[in-house]
């Protein structure tokens, strides 16, 4: 499959979020939304990530924008993520790896000389019009939602 880029489509999604419930990119139409793949609840990285959207969240909002994290993490370890860090953002689980897989971040990758299939951390910035107004791949955490909010903010 190709990979998704900016001026495409964003594809859809529908899946169940921190909380109970379900999101999908459908039901936020008419929206910006931020979307960011991370690999794994509370470990470092995305602990920081998670932390540093929070933090913008009220930023995120006055522009208009959503700020939804998926990863392959049930909803019950989403929860606890959320509690324990006290996170504002939405959550959702993609056990499945559809979403994962639509958007081409699950990927093949190594560490120490041993392949996996895992997350590429990601972010895609999706306009009001349901396309893909500007991606972040290979992410790396500092400074990262700033960049995102400002993207948003010359949308």
């Amino acid at each position: 499959m190709s990979e998704v880029g900016e001026g495409m489509t964003a594809p859809d999604f529908d899946l169940p979020r921190d909380g109970g419930g379900n999101v999908s990119l459908a039901g936020l139409a008419g929206k910006i939304v931020v979307l960011y793949f991370y690999p794994k609840d509370d470990t470092s990285g995305c602990t920081v990530e998670a932390v540093d959207f929070t933090a913008l969240s009220d930023e995120f909002a006055k522009a208009g924008a959503v700020v939804v994290g998926m990863s392959p993490d049930p909803v019950k370890a989403h929860d606890k993520f959320i509690a324990k860090h006290n996170l504002g953002v939405i959550l959702a689980s993609d056990e499945d790896k559809s979403a994962l897989e639509a958007y081409g971040v699950w990927k093949e990758k190594s560490m120490y000389g041993r392949t996996y299939m895992g997350v590429e951390r990601s972010t895609f910035l999706i306009g009001t019009d349901g396309k893909i107004a500007r991606v972040w791949r290979k992410v790396k955490v500092p400074g990262h939602a700033k960049d995102v909010l400002d993207a948003v903010k010359a949308l």
